[in-house]
């Protein structure tokens, strides 16, 4: 059993985890998303979220804090000057984690990690589909043609559409059949 173990390791010590997690949540906020494994960016988002809540109040004692989990001064001045602005009417959920697919050398799992809001594409709103209307089956339908008119008929399975020479060949029970009529001619084809 595995009570109380939160900590993904990672298959690595922690000195090696811290630097790598660093390193990541630098390019993170630099570059405003990294393509990377879901395990790497589940750790990532845990380790960079609190770094972002840090860094809304702008104080020497905040900027040093990050610092030490960063150790990259671009980095944090990007993040206090840039990010910190777009982030300070957002309540948490800094990052957003997408899927990609499986990495073709050893098939692990890869995802894109990026900060919510700089991905201008989601940000922008939708407008709200118009409500459907409510899908109708006409009745009996007739179109009038050149010379005659065509009838559309649903009747379900009738002595024309079968007949028991076709058998199983036949059309299938309630196919719509058109019926074309011709000034002149009666219904066995022959003229008056």
């Amino acid at each position: 059993m595995r009570h109380g173990k939160k900590i993904n390791h990672l298959g690595r010590t922690s000195s090696h985890r811290g630097a790598m997690l660093s390193n990541m949540a630098a390019s993170l906020i630099l570059h405003k998303r990294i393509n990377t494994t879901v395990a790497k960016a589940k750790a990532l988002r845990k380790y960079v979220e609190p770094l972002l809540t840090k860094a809304k109040d702008d104080s020497t004692h905040s900027r040093r804090t990050v610092f030490s989990y960063l150790q990259n001064k671009d980095a944090v001045t990007e993040l206090f000057r840039d990010v910190a602005s777009k982030i300070a009417d957002r309540p948490g959920g800094y990052t957003r984690i997408l899927r990609i697919g499986n990495r073709l050398g050893d098939n692990a799992e890869i995802c894109m990690i990026e900060l919510v809001d700089y991905n201008e594409n989601m940000l922008v709103e939708k407008q709200p589909k118009k409500a459907k209307s409510t899908r109708r089956r006409g009745g009996k339908k007739t179109k009038a043609v050149a010379g005659g008119t065509i009838e559309a008929s649903t009747a379900e399975n009738t002595d024309e559409q079968k007949s028991p020479a076709e058998g199983t060949t036949g059309k299938k029970a309630g196919t719509r059949k058109k019926k074309v009529e011709e000034p002149g001619k009666d219904e066995a084809g022959k003229t008056e």
